[in-house]
């Protein structure tokens, strides 16, 4: 249990050195809507994983588009997860996004703990010409046993 509190916060501070880093670029972008994900079921394979999703894009101005998306994560990631929320609040260099604008890869830190009911968080950054930064708006809620820490790539299509 101490070594999955260590990992875990370990993980964390480097998500939010991540964030601090990346905070004067947000500070040039506006918040263009929420993208938020479920499924993520799987097991952790000891250097990654991969999961599916199932997401919905609301943006600010226009109506709300879904998106299949895919999460590999490479580093630390042992155990299992039975269901899996994170929603993120996007941001975007344009002040309106073209349908469909989410499509493409991501690429951040990545930090997710739970015995029984936990949490985690992914900093990411990429979409369409690398304009798109997905922050969390919340902490993602998540069922298992399961431990990660490293790179999170989130593939939207």
């Amino acid at each position: 249990m101490t070594v999955v509190r260590s990992i875990f916060a370990a993980s964390m501070a480097g998500c939010s050195l991540v964030l601090a880093a990346a905070t004067p670029a947000l500070a040039a972008q506006g918040q263009a809507g929420t993208l938020t994900c479920k499924g993520g079921a799987g097991v952790g394979l000891i250097v990654g994983s991969q999961k599916s999703f199932d997401c919905v894009f609301k943006p600010v101005k226009g109506p709300s588009e879904t998106y299949k998306g895919t999460v590999t994560k490479i580093g630390v990631d042992l155990g299992f997860t039975t269901s899996v929320t994170i929603v993120w609040a996007v941001f975007s260099s344009s002040n309106e996004m073209t349908p469909r604008a989410l499509v493409g890869n991501y690429v951040g830190a990545n930090a997710d703990a739970s015995i029984g009911v936990g949490v985690g968080t992914k900093i990411l950054v990429g979409g369409s010409k690398n304009t798109v930064s997905l922050q969390p708006l919340s902490v993602q809620g998540q069922t298992g046993l399961n431990v990660s820490a490293g790179i999170a790539d989130l593939s939207l299509r």
